[in-house]
């Protein structure tokens, strides 16, 4: 087994570890530093469900190794919220958009970073930002209406110049 040591900030947290460079972020998150929420899907890539942001991009944490984060910064889903649920973990729950919640984490996650980027996206650019992460309990269209809402509440418009 090689190993190495990475420095890390996760969640606003620094971390000095020794990681084995097989192990990825996902198990890393997981196991060694008992995050639980990054959920491992498929382990491929395909579904989303371990979505973290990883130095302000979101990232399948099931093809990044624990190696390759030395030095960088990390939010999970234990990260998002302070001393209340965040807005748009909010959001989800008040439009329905989270029924089993294995999916929910990663789809925040990639939620977040849509936001993070575009604070007043439309629909159509909610669904393309989105297509990395699947569900199968609720449908598109309940998620979509929470990142929607979420973008109105984090980032309302402005209704008049000057405002």
């Amino acid at each position: 087994m090689r190993t190495k040591d990475i420095y890390v900030t996760i969640n606003g947290e620094a971390y000095k570890r020794t990681v084995d460079v097989a192990q990825t972020l996902a198990e890393f998150l997981r196991e060694e530093l008992g995050l639980t929420g990054t959920k491992i899907g498929c382990n491929e890539g395909e579904c989303g469900a371990c979505t973290v942001i990883y130095n302000g991009k979101p990232v399948n944490s099931c093809l990044v190794t624990a190696a390759e984060i030395d030095g960088s910064d990390v939010l999970t889903i234990e990260g998002m919220a302070g001393d209340e649920i965040h807005p748009l973990q909010q959001a989800f729950l008040d439009a329905g958009a989270v029924q089993c919640g294995f999916c929910t984490p990663g789809m925040i996650m990639s939620a977040k970073a849509i936001l993070d980027q575009n604070p007043h996206p439309t629909r159509e650019y909610v669904r393309k930002n989105m297509e990395g992460n699947i569900c199968r309990c609720t449908g598109y269209n309940r998620i979509i209406d929470g990142i929607m809402l979420a973008a109105e509440r984090i980032n309302p418009a402005e209704d008049s110049p000057g405002a």
